[in-house]
């Protein structure tokens, strides 16, 4: 009996020591197939029987077996962890890269495989196994902190520029920065601009990548996962950053944004259009790509170091553009704002991919709030547009009522903002609080209510500073200048498609309005003295008229000849109409004076003007000479 029960304790010493060097069924038949050689107890069929079948030994041998097999586990464990640390404990104090040599890698990664394997047989810990189960979590610790150090250094070399799997130079635009060659310092790969996004880059090797992926593994499997995703955070942010910068991009504060000086500030959201490109659409989807190849297989912990790479080069982006927004809304900053606004914008598509999941999608929802602030801020802008034009004084009246400055800088301002109508239209749709046009002829955009809307105010500017004038009639020529330039802008750009051509017919009124009113004010007192109402009169009375209108006329020719009307064909309009109205009045009246019974042979002696010398001095008016009677 007692025979038999030692060969049962060796049949399950023999069973538990394949079972624990065996780390799966086919290695540990394997072991057994070698100890069947060894002696004949141990053949292949008794090995191979249920080793804890508790009706074959009997209820008294029972637990002593059990026990037996207990003490020779524990025994195993011991001998299994020994081994363990010692080969562990060899690699770890090595003073070069373990990845260095790759026999070394293959065989401390085996090291590893086997200890985490043993740690999953400890675990839950049967009594008497807790001093095993710490003694190999102390040993994880050390081979952990020593896979970071090798995870580590492996992206810091490969970034470097190392001979380490170093990737092809030329191969990508990030190439190492020249500045540090005396070697001393490690050269840090960095981005050069490029026009064409469509491109990943490949900031590892492969080679170093499939060494990477089985650190991560490992580092994953002993539940160090998070720790891994931020030790490849801290070894390849500076990749990420340093590519930013030599892209022109630093970073500052909201309140060094606002302080630049506006010309400064220009070149800067010039470089950060370029640099949002860059980053965007290459460097940080190339970085996704690459987490996404480190830790295949191994989610979350992509999504993890992704977005902990990733962060702040995003943020420091995107803050730039909201500094930008919330800023003074001058508006010359309107050009550059819907520049930012486009490239943020454009950038969604690319985006919703790429920030999907739970530890990025808070860059995506910070890139549309940037795109809000952006939107608002195209809005305001317009708002100061409005300010700027109430606030501008009525001061000193522009010589010979030509345009303005106001109207040239507002249509132009206008006329090349609406270059980009669509994206503005977007954004006053965007606004929900923009009233409806009360006026159901007027266009039905929010952009065109808005325009419209400038129009209006403008208009209203240029009556307040016609009112400089002391002459009603110069005040018209005003008027009509600046209402033909409007006119005229509004025509030649994409201001008609917004405003329509019932907005240009209600303007051409108004500038035909002010047309009749100026002929009121300057020639109605000259058709007056001119007007006979049929009857010829005496000669004397007939050349005190004569006398008055040449004096009038005189007047007028010496002011109007200095007047400016700079559209050449409201000058024609305005001429021809002068002399229709005034030459038949004048033709008349020489005719009368002529027949004039006590006129005689002195007629002509006391006319100064022909009919041909008015047409020809009205032909001479509104040429800003100001010439002398």
């Amino acid at each position: 009996m007692a025979s038999e029960n030692g060969e049962d304790k060796l049949l399950a010493a023999v069973r538990h020591i394949a079972k624990t060097l065996g780390r799966t069924e086919t290695m540990a038949d394997d072991i057994l197939q070698i100890f069947s050689t060894f002696d004949g107890r141990l053949s292949r069929e008794k090995l191979s029987e249920k080793q804890h079948d508790d009706g074959s030994l009997g209820d008294g041998g029972g637990g002593a077996v059990a026990a037996g097999d207990d003490r020779l586990s524990l025994s195993s464990m011991n001998r299994t962890l020994r081994y363990l640390d010692h080969q562990i404990s060899r690699f770890v104090a090595l003073d070069r890269l373990i990845w260095s040599d790759s026999a070394d890698a293959s065989a401390f990664l085996e090291a590893v495989d086997d200890l985490l394997d043993t740690i999953h047989d400890l675990d839950p810990p049967a009594p008497g196994n807790k001093p095993l189960l710490d003694r190999a979590d102390d040993l994880l610790q050390k081979c952990m902190l020593r896979l970071e150090d090798e995870f580590r250094s492996l992206i810091e070399r490969s970034d470097g520029g190392s001979p380490l799997d170093a990737p092809a130079a030329g191969s990508s635009p990030f190439d190492s920065d020249g500045e540090n060659s005396d070697g001393d310092d490690v050269q840090v790969p960095v981005a050069h601009p490029v026009k064409d996004y469509d491109l990943i880059i490949d900031a590892l090797a492969p080679g170093t990548v499939s060494d990477l992926h089985e650190i991560a593994r490992r580092m994953v499997a002993a539940g160090f996962g998070r720790e891994c995703a931020e030790v490849y955070a801290l070894a390849h942010r500076d990749f990420v950053e340093e590519s930013v910068a030599r892209l022109g991009i630093r970073h500052r504060t909201a309140e060094e944004v606002q302080g630049t000086p506006w010309a400064d500030l220009e070149d800067e959201i010039a470089r950060w259009l370029k640099a949002l490109n860059m980053v965007f659409r290459i460097l940080i989807p190339s970085e996704r790509r690459l987490c996404d190849r480190i830790f295949t297989g191994l989610s979350p912990f992509a999504d993890l170091a992704f977005a902990a790479v990733s962060r702040a080069s995003a943020i420091q982006l995107l803050f730039f553009a909201d500094a930008v927004a919330i800023g003074n809304r001058a508006p010359e900053r309107l050009f550059r704002v819907v520049d930012m606004y486009e490239a943020v914008r454009d950038l969604f598509p690319d985006l919703d991919p790429l920030f999907s999941d739970q530890y990025s999608t808070f860059l995506r929802t910070e890139a549309a709030t940037v795109s809000k602030s952006l939107a608002a801020a195209i809005r305001g802008i317009f708002m100061e547009l409005e300010n700027l034009i109430r606030r501008d004084p009525a001061r000193a009246a522009v010589p010979g009522g030509g345009l303005h400055p106001i109207t040239r800088y507002v249509m132009n301002y206008l006329r090349a903002a609406c270059a980009s109508r669509r994206t503005l239209e977007e954004v006053m749709e965007e606004d929900t609080g923009t009233a409806s046009p009360p006026d159901p002829d007027r266009p039905s955009s929010s952009l065109a209510v808005q325009i419209a809307w400038i129009m209006d105010v403008l208009q209203g500017n240029l009556e307040v500073k016609s009112k400089i004038y002391r002459e009603p009639s110069l005040s018209c020529i005003f008027l009509m200048n600046n209402g033909r330039y409007i006119i005229q802008k509004v025509r030649d750009s994409e201001l008609n498609v917004l405003l329509g051509e019932e907005w240009i017919r209600r303007q051409m009124a108004r500038v035909r309005r002010w047309g009749n009113e100026y002929q009121r004010a300057t020639w109605s007192k000259v058709i007056a003295v001119l007007r006979t109402d049929g009857a010829t009169g005496s000669a004397k009375a007939m050349r005190e008229r004569l006398r008055v209108f040449n004096a009038y006329f005189d007047e007028i020719y010496r002011a109007q000849t200095g007047w400016v009307v700079a559209d050449e064909q409201l000058k024609a309009e305005l001429r021809i109409s002068v002399s229709e109205l005034v030459l038949p009045a004048y033709r008349n009246f020489l005719g009368r004076y002529r027949n004039a019974a006590d006129s005689g042979k002195h007629a002509e002696k006391h006319t100064r003007y022909s009919e041909e010398d008015v047409e020809a001095r009205i032909g001479e008016l509104f040429e800003g000479t100001g010439k002398r009677s």
